[in-house]
């Protein structure tokens, strides 16, 4: 932590002294030395949240990030003082607080150490800004690793990075390129089996130092704001994440058919050529749902309006598009265009809606309409205002909202002057301190126009830059990544990092904005991205004039990227369940191996597998020509998706990676459920579901959660919930199924696949009634049968 020095009193740093006196409010523990606070929050059993006044008053307790529905709830806590410290415990963790100089150190009930204070808390005058540099330094525990921190980068394990949260338009970014777009400061720690995280709830610039400058320390800090973080223990890193989202807020189920697949470039016009585009998918029976619109479908690229020369009718479009299944999400960024006949920069004018300098100028820059200028997002009457505008939009058919360039991103100056003044909510702040919000609220604002105007339907909303907790109304692209096989690999980190740091709904521009992808390049993307919460292919191809959709590579690609959009859409019950689980719980869709096998140290430096959901397990081709790949499957049984075949776990593997395979695996004991092909969500009435089963000779639980798919009645309990349990041994195949059913589905019967089985099938049961031969099939690794949707339990023997 390099920081200006000189014997002045104002800039040396300045730690906590003695504890004087403490108390006691509920859950809530103060202790006082002669400058600093400690106020300990016992939120939980797992969760303990520390805040440090510095001169001995607390600055306003107010968060963007943390969700109204936290509840505090410790079953059962105290408190025990001894000589060097006191002593807060719960019936998992204790928390001493030393009494010379209020150092903090975490341990479980049986005394080993979860996290440990090095210098801890200390601050020091930021003479050249004003307010205080807040810092905390803790020791790096014995093969100490670290995730987490949203869209970075680089290795998945932090271990001696550092790195910093400044929202920032990184165009073209490459490994290590550093900050990017989004601002999260959470992190996990884990060493000696034990996982951990802390969340740093701080809007200034934030810096995390992981072993950089002192291998066995690290140490974060903001130069800004308060010292305020939470831990939340464990010890599964999985627990810790769930624990987390709820912290930030877990998110509403989206539309359906925002997990279907997305196509955009920068720019699809006129009218014409979006509906070629359109009639491509359909001709080609490449499946589709979402069509988007860049900045040239405006009028002179002011927001909330419409190019009448190359849209004359939007809503004529829009509707003939929706009539083939597709919808349409357009764009929309921060800038408005000063222009005095512009309503909208009339309206904000005349309300004072739009952010100043700090001697009360407007606060002006270039974006693509020109000279413009900025909503204050950080104002709830802006935001209000903000949401208002979408009622048009809306009214047009649009389904969607892309919110860009709002780090913020302002031509040749980068971002907004650290003078510019913001409301933040009623407190009056710099830019400093709402910066890293800025993005965030402008999402938040767009989401909440997009529900109040397409009610009943459910928004979809993608932004580029965000804060802790944008989860609860917006997904994530990795912003303005190049066509390149290290961006590839660098997608697949970012993903993972996003859902361990609470945003799940995430994805990469499939081919990469910049640059122009080869054949080999854009299949092996859409593979992986098929495994990718939000799949979009997303281009410059404006600048270049490169085509970059499904067969722009000719027939030999075309034909393998057609047939894993498919399979996505096939995947789409799983996939759907699996946002469910996230919506719930707060459980990450993409899961890093060391997340499902902590106990494993082969996991921890594994960024090329990772699970999506449950039960599938993904690697990705990320070098050209590759007809194999090393990898590490976690201890357990895998089927290999394509052929069957069982593998190992706990060992390393090299398998075989042709140009229209990826390496993909079941994990043993699964049940997965499928959708029959279709070209876009709801274009056919289903008639049955298809399960596939794994054998497996250990207890095995899987899910399927089902509702109408993008309205709310799902909130009113119309939905359902069905839960298969397989139990099966080396002589017959269990599968029970328990179920919570309050929505009616169009189909009536599961089509059962099982696959793996150690024996040759003779007979099945259904509900304990014996199936007639000629009812199933048996053939070469798989049995095949069909039940009524209402069953509670096949055996086959």
């Amino acid at each position: 932590m390099q920081v200006e020095t000189s014997s002045s009193k104002y800039s040396a740093k300045h730690y906590p002294d003695a504890i004087r006196s403490w108390k006691k409010e509920g859950n809530i523990f103060y202790f006082y030395t002669s400058e600093t606070i400690l106020e300990v929050r016992v939120i939980s059993d797992k969760i303990i949240r520390f805040r440090y006044a510095s001169d001995g008053t607390f600055q306003r307790d107010f968060s963007y990030a943390t969700s109204d529905t936290l509840e505090e709830s410790p079953i059962a806590f105290g408190i025990r003082e001894f000589e060097e410290n006191f002593e807060i415990y719960t019936n998992y963790i204790k928390v001493l607080i030393a009494r010379d100089n209020l150092r903090v150190t975490i341990t479980d009930l049986e005394g080993k150490i979860i996290n440990q204070d090095e210098m801890g808390f200390h601050w020091q005058h930021y003479l050249l800004k004003g307010g205080k540099i807040v810092y905390c330094s803790k020791l790096i525990q014995e093969n100490e690793v670290f995730y987490g921190l949203g869209d970075k980068p680089t290795d998945l394990n932090l271990r001696g990075k550092r790195l910093e949260n400044y929202g920032t338009d990184a165009y073209g970014y490459q490994k290590d390129t550093d900050p990017l777009y989004r601002n999260i400061p959470f992190y996990y720690g884990l060493h000696n089996g034990i996982g951990y995280g802390l969340f740093f709830d701080n809007t200034f610039r934030t810096i995390f130092d992981f072993g950089k400058e002192r291998e066995n320390v690290c140490s974060f800090w903001a130069r800004g704001g308060e010292m305020n973080y939470y831990f939340i223990y464990g010890p599964e890193l999985m627990e810790v994440a769930e624990t987390y989202t709820r912290i930030t807020g877990t998110p509403e189920l989206p539309p359906i058919w925002a997990l279907g697949y997305h196509q955009c470039r920068w720019s699809y016009y006129p009218e014409q050529k979006v509906r070629d585009i359109a009639t491509e998918f359909r001709k080609r029976r490449i499946p589709c749902d979402v069509i988007y619109l860049d900045i040239d479908y405006m009028d002179g690229f002011r927001c909330f309006t419409w190019n009448k020369e190359y849209f004359p009718d939007p809503a004529k479009m829009i509707s003939d598009l929706a009539a083939e299944g597709f919808k349409v999400v357009v764009i929309i960024d921060p800038g408005i265009k000063v222009d005095p006949e512009y309503s909208i920069y009339q309206d904000g004018l005349k309300n004072n809606y739009f952010c100043k300098r700090a001697d009360g100028a407007l606060m002006e820059g270039d974006v693509w309409p020109g000279k413009c200028v900025f909503p204050d997002f950080t104002n709830p009457e802006v935001r209000e205002w903000w949401a208002g505008l979408f009622k048009g939009l809306a009214e047009t058919g649009v389904r969607g909202v892309w919110n860009d360039m709002n780090e913020p991103a302002v031509f040749e100056m980068g971002t907004f002057p650290e003078d510019v003044r913001h409301d933040y909510d009623g407190e009056e702040v710099s830019h400093r301190k709402a910066h890293n919000v800025y993005g965030h609220l402008m999402s938040k604002a767009t989401s909440a126009g997009l529900k109040r105007y397409l009610m009943p339907n459910r928004p979809f909303v993608i932004t580029r830059s965000a804060y802790a907790g944008a989860q609860r109304w917006s997904s994530v692209w990795t912003g303005d990544n190049v066509s390149s096989w290290e961006h590839l690999w660098l997608a697949a980190v970012q993903c993972q990092r996003l859902a361990v740091s609470g945003l799940s709904f995430c994805g990469s521009d499939i081919g990469g904005f910049i640059g122009e992808p080869d054949g080999e390049l854009y299949t092996r993307w859409i593979q992986l991205a098929t495994f990718h919460p939000l799949m979009r292919t997303h281009s410059a191809s404006n600048e270049t004039g490169f085509d970059q959709e499904p067969w722009s590579f000719g027939e030999k690609y075309e034909a393998i990227v057609k047939k894993f959009i498919t399979l996505r859409y096939q995947l789409l019950p799983y996939f759907y369940t699996t946002f469910w689980q996230y919506a719930q719980k707060g459980t990450p869709m993409l899961r890093p191996l060391a997340f499902v096998a902590q106990g494993e140290a082969d996991t921890y430096n594994c960024s090329h597998e990772f699970m999506f959901g449950d039960s599938l397990l993904i690697s990705y081709v990320n070098e050209p020509g590759m007809q194999e790949k090393d990898l590490y499957l976690p201890v357990g049984q895998w089927y290999n998706y394509w052929d069957k075949s069982v593998l190992a776990g706990g060992e390393h593997h090299t398998v075989a990676t042709p140009l229209d395979q990826m390496p993909l695996f079941v994990k043993a004991g699964a049940v997965v459920p499928f959708y029959p092909e279709m070209q876009y969500t709801g274009e056919k009435q289903l008639e049955e579901i298809i399960l596939e089963a794994y054998y497996g000779n250990t207890p095995v639980k899987s899910s399927l959660y089902e509702d109408a798919g993008d309205h709310y009645g799902y909130k009113n309990g119309q939905f359902n919930v069905i839960r298969f349990k397989q139990d099966s041994d080396d002589k017959q195949f269990r599968l029970k199924k328990q179920f919570y059913e309050n929505y009616q589905t169009s189909y009536t019967r599961f089509r059962i696949k099982v696959y793996g089985l150690p024996f040759q099938a003779a007979a099945v049961t259904v509900d304990g009634l014996p199936l007639a031969t000629g009812s199933y099939t048996v053939g070469e690794n798989v049995v095949e049968l069909v039940a009524d949707k209402s069953f509670e339990e096949i055996v086959i023997k």
